[in-house]
């Protein structure tokens, strides 16, 4: 079966949970999947779930705590940087049909590797691999060379409002 990539970005909510969805049709189908986390390196609770499913979607976190609202640091970078190479390997391994690279896009906003290092990545994407990346602000190199683009478009958000992440709903 062909691959394709595919970008899920906008300042909306559901980028990481379209992903995931995803993640668990291919594994419905029998295929091995493996997200790959950057920025992230706090437990959210589809962690839990997911790793029930460990014979079939196998997730590792390239980040350490959240810093969106603070510079990165060097650890930040590089955690991302060796992060996007090691998945770079499992991607060659032919191990996984899908490869998802949740917050790739945030990373590349944050200069954590460049997109030029995406767009690497991207052009060496294995024929038969399915290819997804999150995050918001993709780079518009990215969606170019993309073949399925989704923005998430915010309309109202009950954050506005003060309400802070929930357990099972947004972390």
């Amino acid at each position: 079966m062909k691959g394709y990539v595919q970008v899920y970005t906008g300042h909306g909510k559901g980028k990481t949970t379209a992903a995931l969805g995803l993640a668990l049709r291919a594994a419905g189908a029998g295929l091995k999947v493996y997200i790959a986390q950057f920025v992230k390196g706090m437990e959210y609770s589809e962690l839990h779930t997911l790793a029930k499913l460990s014979d079939s979607i196998t997730v590792k976190q390239y980040g350490r705590a959240c810093f969106i609202h603070k510079t990165p640091e060097e650890e930040d970078i590089r955690a991302a940087q060796e992060g996007l190479k090691e998945v770079r390997e499992i991607m060659y391994s032919r191990k996984y049909q899908m490869i998802i690279l949740d917050e790739a896009n945030i990373a590349t906003h944050f200069n954590l590797f460049s997109v030029d290092d995406l767009l690497d990545f991207i052009n060496a994407k294995p024929e038969d691999v399915e290819l997804v990346i999150t995050g918001r602000m993709a780079d518009p190199r990215v969606i170019t060379v993309a073949d399925l683009v989704t923005e998430m478009k915010e309309v109202k958000h009950y954050y506005q409002k003060g309400v802070q992440a929930r357990d099972g709903i947004e972390k």
